[in-house]
């Protein structure tokens, strides 16, 4: 029987010094890695915009939808559509991680409160500065800000 606790990096080369990895440096380093290219590319807003990824492709999901709120010439926008809708149509086709995630990062882009400039004009209970929770999404309705617009 052979040692476990080396990983050769060639396989079928026999681990010579330099060569061998020892199998927990080496999965600790891997999930160091992972970890690190998770919170990165996930958790911390972009440079560029200040968006995360999940609500970015809000955003564009509900350009593509159709649910802006006006012209500059004052003209009526879409009507709010209700905010399980926008979910699950960034949930089908661009964010398949789940669903409370992406109804998070909505509320929290359209609570006047969390950010100077909402991105999302909301209708219903989106939650207030004393901690109370958004109502569930069946019940509240979104469309696109007149910023954002």
């Amino acid at each position: 029987m052979t040692d476990q606790s080396t990983l050769d990096l060639v396989p079928g080369a026999e681990p010579e010094g330099d060569d061998a990895l020892n199998l927990a440096t080496y999965a600790q380093r891997a999930y160091l890695e992972y970890a690190l290219s998770v919170v990165k590319g996930r958790a911390l807003p972009d440079v560029c915009d200040g968006q995360k990824p999940v609500q970015r492709r809000i955003l564009y999901a509900m350009s593509r939808m159709g649910l802006g709120f006006g012209g500059a010439n004052g003209n009526i926008g879409a009507r709010p559509v209700k905010s399980a809708r926008v979910v699950g149509d960034v949930l089908g086709r661009f964010h398949p991680h789940g669903d409370q995630a992406a109804y998070d990062a909505l509320v929290r882009m359209a609570q006047d409160f969390s950010q100077r400039y909402p991105l999302i004009d909301g209708q219903g209970n989106f939650g207030s500065r004393d901690g109370d929770g958004a109502a569930a999404m069946r019940y509240t309705e979104a469309r696109l800000a007149r910023i954002t617009s």
